[in-house]
């Protein structure tokens, strides 16, 4: 005869053969003899539910520390809206809208003397000048393979001023050149090489382990320019309208008339890079020669012979050819011969306008009404920062 026997709360169940039933706290065995336990897989779950709780605040709490950080980083990191404008410029060719026919690459002789308006507005040429503070030819060369990663110009030039240098000079012009350039194996390659004692290459990683010290110096630009930046150059050309003639032509004498083979070993890589690519290399030096930036015969014949060697590469010099350019050093310069202001720019920039016309074959684009409205943009606000600036400006003028 079976029995059956129901508890008060009828989670007991006796069962003949002795077969035991569910419990009130849902452990028992089962048919077999084996255990169950509802609480251990209860249990179970709520040890993972804890854990995944915890992986949420170690994650919350890692992602409140990179924002926090980066918030840090991007307040004293400098933001170059006043002098030096330099290391402001460099972050502007990411916004170009890019497809430029012609890339000028160089140092404060392209900045200031090479003007892409003066080439649309003449040519219909679409250009840029990516170009920093004593740039060394290193960073050119990276600089290049960087500009390779958005576009494919026609024509690169490149700043023979650059074969001058082979070494670092200071740290501040490296942190002008690199600090703006988007973070890639190019900017840190770049930096490797121009590392100076006591400086770490994990701070063009993060500019804050540079920067930190500028907390008890930031001003109201630090933070108007937090998450933003203006616009300080005209498709890299720097803006400088003041007049301050040229009074002395007295070159210091030459000593060495050999470039350092480190810069002989770059400007192979930078012509390599160039022909692997289907790109003519115009390598061209700006007109200034003076006592501080003086410029030789014997490096002409040098970089002559080295065009020569290479099809596909050219040397040119506003020198040489300062009749033909039309320079006058008593009105195209703001500091006495170093540098050109925007009389003495427009005129190299139409001089070497025609030879990108004329013996490269750079097209037109005036056509194109996206290029055309963008260009208009541009000449607006070049406009207005003019009238800004005041001083002589090659508007109006038949230079």
């Amino acid at each position: 005869m079976n029995n059956q026997t129901d508890s008060k709360n009828g989670t007991d169940i006796a069962i003949e053969n002795g077969v035991a039933g569910t419990g009130a706290n849902g452990d028992g065995v089962n048919e077999t003899g084996e255990e169950e336990s509802g609480g251990g897989a209860t249990g179970g779950r709520a040890g993972k539910r804890r854990a995944l709780r915890a992986a949420a605040a170690v994650c919350a709490f890692l992602l409140l520390s990179a924002l926090l950080l980066a918030f840090a980083q991007a307040l004293v990191v400098p933001k170059y809206m006043s002098f030096p404008y330099e290391g402001g410029m460099v972050r502007e060719y990411y916004g170009s809208g890019y497809g430029h026919s012609a890339v000028f690459i160089g140092d404060c002789e392209f900045y200031e003397c090479v003007n892409p308006l003066v080439l649309w507005e003449e040519y219909g040429i679409n250009s840029y000048v990516r170009g920093s503070s004593q740039q060394l030819i290193w960073h050119s060369y990276y600089y290049l393979l960087e500009t390779l990663r958005y576009e494919t110009p026609k024509v690169v030039v490149f700043n023979a001023v650059e074969m001058k240098i082979g070494s670092v000079q200071h740290e501040e012009y490296t942190r002008l050149t690199l600090d703006g350039l988007r973070l890639s194996r190019y900017k840190l390659e770049a930096a490797k090489l121009s590392l100076t004692e006591g400086e770490s290459l994990l701070s063009y990683v993060f500019p804050i382990l540079r920067y930190h010290s500028r907390w008890s110096e930031l001003n109201s630009d630090d933070w108007k320019y937090l998450f933003r930046r203006d616009p300080v150059t005209f498709n890299g050309y720097l803006l400088m309208t003041g007049v301050k003639p040229r009074t002395s032509e007295i070159v210091r004498p030459l000593t060495d008339p050999s470039f350092p083979d480190v810069c002989w070993e770059y400007l192979d890589k930078i012509r390599e890079t160039c022909a692997e690519n289907g790109i003519e290399l115009l390598i061209f030096k700006a007109p200034t020669n003076t006592w501080h930036y003086p410029w030789y015969d014997e490096w002409d014949v040098q970089l002559v012979g080295y065009a020569e060697r290479y099809e596909g590469v050219r040397y040119v010099s506003a020198i040489t050819e300062e009749d033909a350019v039309g320079i006058d050093w008593s009105t195209d310069t703001y500091d006495a011969g170093d540098h050109l202001n925007e009389l003495g720019a427009a005129k190299v920039s139409s001089w070497i306008g025609r030879i990108l016309r004329d013996d490269y074959g750079l097209p037109d684009e005036s056509g194109d009404p996206d290029l055309s409205a963008s260009w208009d943009r541009t000449a607006a606000r070049y406009a207005e920062e003019l009238a800004k600036k005041g001083g002589p400006s090659h508007a109006g003028t038949d230079s």
